[in-house]
């Protein structure tokens, strides 16, 4: 019998076949039969007993089981108790961390696969602009080159570099960001103090283009938020607007406040986002049917995740008049 096995299951059924025994001998001396019936009750609460452990024993022993499979694989837990008891308790504290360990597993395998497609699509971004930049340096080291070449082949080198550095530096934000490495402020943010930040090193670019710039900023409109992190996302929207608008276009920048949220809405004249392109507007690498070579499609990404981070929302859709809108809104309450 597999369950006399059990070195505790030898010494609880010899225990009790002793007493038992120890008990018949004893009620000998009330006579003979009420020793045998004590000796025979014994035996019977001992088999009770063991059919009892019996069952705990099998139980546990499917219990071990299902804990074998799991770590051979197996998702979960066949079985789950109905009824109620130590073992129930156990065998539901049990099915509990497999869940969590398989939320944690299927968490892992996420970020893995997340990782794996952000090192390639890295690895994308970086590559063009190095094969443009070898192709240059090979082209400058022609000695027969003429000055006026080799001025516009070192500008266009100074260029890719710059396009480099902005990626390596948009990187590294997210990558702060979604480590929890950097823990945005909250403070009061002024929005026309973020607006002018923001605009500040697109200057040259709108002048360049000849966009004309539109400004409807309440006053005293303000958030709780970080201003640095909000002059990033900003910026980047911005950014975005104007690299797509067509010269002499026209971009505009509102912003309020009432009880519930500070909105600050950004719009242009251009010719608006393609609908294919709306879902996926703000996902890292993206890149639409409009979108340049020179885009790395990381901006709108680290914009979203950083009003995100300030209890906000941003939303992307054409206006019926045609152009693009960007609504960002930073709530109140948390």
């Amino acid at each position: 019998m597999g369950l006399l096995r059990n070195p505790e299951m030898k010494k609880q059924v010899g225990m009790l076949l002793g007493l038992s025994l120890l008990a018949g001998i004893g009620g000998l001396f009330w006579g003979v039969g009420c020793g045998v019936y004590v000796v025979m009750t014994g035996v019977l609460l001992t088999l009770a007993s063991m059919y009892s452990a019996r069952k705990r024993y099998d139980y546990l022993r499917e219990l071990s089981g299902e804990l074998d499979r799991i770590l051979h694989g197996a998702c979960g837990l066949d079985f789950v108790p109905d009824q109620e008891g130590e073992l129930a308790l156990l065998t539901s504290e049990i099915y509990k961390l497999t869940v969590r360990l398989r939320e944690q597993t299927e968490a892992l395998e996420r970020e893995k696969n997340c990782l794996s497609d952000s090192l390639a699509d890295i690895s994308h971004q970086l590559r063009t602009p190095l094969t443009s930049m070898r192709l240059l340096l090979q082209r400058l080291q022609k000695e027969e080159l003429d000055l006026q070449k080799r001025r516009k082949y070192a500008q266009e080198l100074g260029g890719l570099m710059n396009r480099i550095q902005w990626l390596v530096d948009a990187l590294l934000k997210t990558a702060r960001l979604e480590s929890g490495a950097t823990e945005l402020k909250k403070e009061e943010v002024s929005a026309e103090v973020l607006v002018r930040q923001a605009l500040q090193p697109l200057e040259i670019l709108l002048d360049v283009r000849g966009i004309t710039l539109e400004q409807r900023i309440q006053i005293g409109a303000a958030y709780k938020g970080d201003l640095l992190w909000s002059v990033e996302a900003l910026g980047n929207i911005l950014k975005n607007c104007a690299e797509h608008l067509p010269e002499g276009g026209l971009l505009r920048i509102e912003a309020s406040e009432n009880p519930l949220y500070t909105e600050i809405r950004v719009s242009d004249s251009g010719s608006g986002i393609a609908p294919e392109d709306l879902p996926h507007l703000f996902e890292r690498f993206y890149k639409g049917k409009s979108t340049g070579p020179e885009n790395a499609g990381i901006g709108l990404s680290l914009a979203r995740m950083i009003v995100t981070r300030q209890n906000g929302t941003i939303r992307a859709e054409n206006a019926k008049e045609g152009g693009a809108v960007f609504t960002v809104r930073f709530y109140k309450g948390k």
